[in-house]
């Protein structure tokens, strides 16, 4: 058997030594059998490590190392695995088969894609995914539900990326480049050749052009670089100055561009095409040793901690500013590793063993999401513009309401929400807010009040959760609020747990005791615990447990103790 090693030096090549000394020379921090092959790049979310084999499995590590469980996909999967901050991974079996699988290893859902993945799912700003096969782009909510499907007519060769818009870049082999927008809307480019990356990055401030309309800077494996800008869709691209080494990875933040190179340089791109800086990587330091000459596929982290380089061979990292901290050397390795924000580097050996390299000395912890700007970014779904019926005399006209509904809901059965997204979502929160008659009653009747409720679930952006639990909070008819509870089950997602806040304050007075409004509370909170991941879990099994206790209705007390043992059997 293999052995995979690691070698540190810092600035100066001065070795250095992390962890217990193992044969072959190296260090590590811990490892793992893992009975197979890693396919793809192990991925870190919600404070566990996920790795595909090649015998069809999705694992997850704790990140010292414990084992924590193993889904079985029943079939070869493709080597990309995306997974939100929740903890949910994306998964796809080589037959097409799309996999949503819960930060405890159940699955969620399942989609088929029509054909096998031909790169990464990419996760948009409230929950939604997009999942790229070979001549299409699908995109779906967190819970599964398809929103819009677009095709075309050449084969998708690099991407997709999700972009500063919210949006997703992609290149196609006839050399066009695209923007798709969260609502399906095509933006393209013709370009000589198609580029190997896309990296949308913010223009630099200034009253004119707008600073908030990022920019694309197209990279080519030739070395040429051109900047595609989406605000001006009518202009060409525009010519940059060259690249000395064909591209192996390139991010993007803010106004800059880090980009890897062939030749073994890491370099810093402003929006102009500039190079701001340039260095040399592990990669440059193992040719002329004589090693690594054949690396093809990298990696590069681009965010508050710094710039990290990473391949199969090792990785390198540099400060925002250029300064190299560190390289770590790596062999035996089965593909590229994977840096958590703890300050450790996994990798898969060739041995079919999990290695953790311990390098938190020279790794600065990542800002938290909170204080990301990109994490409070948001597409409008949760506050959209009136639609256009809000003003209409027949707005509460109950068959007028009725057609109206019966079309969204048509539209949504067949994947066909797309660019209606933000008009559909306004109707549905007008009809389930009803208006009120003069003397303070409702102005729509219950039924489609309800029915909006749950159409707006089958949306499903997880911005509009917020607005849900207000709406929860304010709302007096039992029916209705059991079906905003409802909403939020069916979305999944409630990134800073207001729903579960709303929830606690209806439902904590023992002398709460409509069946129908505990009962949807009691569904909607193991649906939270199952899709939203370890940061809402302990509270809503106190809520389950409040609601399981003999002071509540007995059907109140069987449905919180049957979402209490599937929590159960997730563990």
């Amino acid at each position: 058997m293999s052995v995979c090693a690691l070698r540190l030096f810092a600035q100066g090549n001065t070795p250095m030594v992390a962890g217990e000394m193992v044969q072959g020379g190296g260090t590590y921090f811990w490892r793992q059998a893992l009975g197979g092959m890693v396919l793809g790049q192990p991925v870190i979310r919600a404070q566990s490590l996920a790795v595909i084999t090649d015998g069809g499995s999705l694992r997850a590590y704790s990140l010292s190392g414990r084992p924590l469980w193993n889904f079985a996909a029943r079939g070869r999967l493709s080597p990309f695995l995306t997974r939100s901050r929740e903890g949910t991974s994306y998964i796809a079996r080589t037959n097409g088969t799309l996999i949503a699988v819960n930060w405890v290893g159940r699955e969620l859902w399942r989609a088929d894609l029509g054909g096998e993945l031909v790169g990464p799912v990419v996760l948009g700003w409230d929950g939604r995914v997009f999942a790229p096969t070979a001549r299409r782009i699908a995109c779906y909510t967190a819970s599964g539900n398809l929103l819009w499907r677009r095709d075309f007519e050449h084969r998708i060769s690099a991407g997709p990326w999700l972009d500063q818009s919210g949006g997703i870049l992609l290149a196609l082999e006839n050399g066009e480049a695209l923007r798709i927008g969260p609502f399906g809307e095509v933006m393209r480019w013709g370009l000589p050749s198609a580029p190997a990356f896309l990296v949308s990055i913010s223009r630099p401030a200034s009253p004119n052009p707008s600073p908030e309309t990022p920019v694309v800077l197209a990279l080519h494996h030739t070395g040429d670089v051109s900047m595609l800008d989406p605000s001006s869709p009518n202009t060409s691209p525009v010519r940059l100055p060259g690249l000395p080494a064909p591209p192996l990875a390139a991010a993007g933040m803010d106004s800059r561009a880090a980009v890897v190179l062939a030749n073994g340089q890491t370099l810093m791109l402003s929006a102009e095409g500039e190079v701001l800086w340039t260095t040399d990587s592990h990669i440059g330091a193992q040719r002329q040793g004589g090693a690594g000459a054949q690396t093809t596929a990298a990696a590069v982290l681009y965010d508050e901690r710094g710039v990290h380089v990473l391949t199969a061979n090792g990785a390198t990292g540099f400060t925002a500013c250029g300064r190299r901290l560190w390289i770590a050397a790596l062999r035996n390795v089965s593909g590229l590793p994977a840096l958590g924000d703890n300050g450790v580097l996994y990798s898969g050996g060739t041995d079919w063993i999990l290695y953790a390299w311990r390098l938190d000395d020279w790794i600065a912890p990542r800002v938290r999401a909170g204080n990301n700007p990109a994490a409070r970014a948001s597409y409008g779904t949760g506050d959209p513009p009136p639609s256009a019926f809000s003003a209409s005399p027949m707005r509460f006209n109950e068959n007028m309401i009725r057609r109206e509904l019966d079309a969204i809901q048509s539209g949504i059965l067949a994947g066909r929400v797309g660019g209606n997204e933000l008009e559909w979502i306004a109707f549905l929160k007008e009809t389930a807010e009803a208006g009120a008659w003069p003397g303070g009653q409702p102005r729509i009747t219950v039924s489609h009040r309800v029915r909006a409720l749950r159409l707006l679930s089958r949306i499903g952006s997880g911005e509009n959760v917020p607005w849900l639990a207000t709406f929860f909070r304010r709302e007096q008819n039992p029916a209705v609020r059991a079906a905003a509870a409802a909403a939020i089950g069916d979305i999944g997602i409630d990134p800073e747990g207001r729903a579960l806040e709303a929830f606690a304050a209806v439902a904590s007075p023992a002398n709460v005791r409509n069946e129908q409004l505990l009962l949807s509370i009691a569904a909607a909170t193991g649906a939270l615990c199952r899709f939203s991941g370890p940061a809402l879990y302990e509270a809503g099994v106190r809520m389950l447990l409040m609601l399981s206790s003999s002071d509540r209705p007995q059907s109140v007390q069987r449905q919180a103790r049957r979402e209490l043992e599937s929590l159960r059997m997730g563990h």
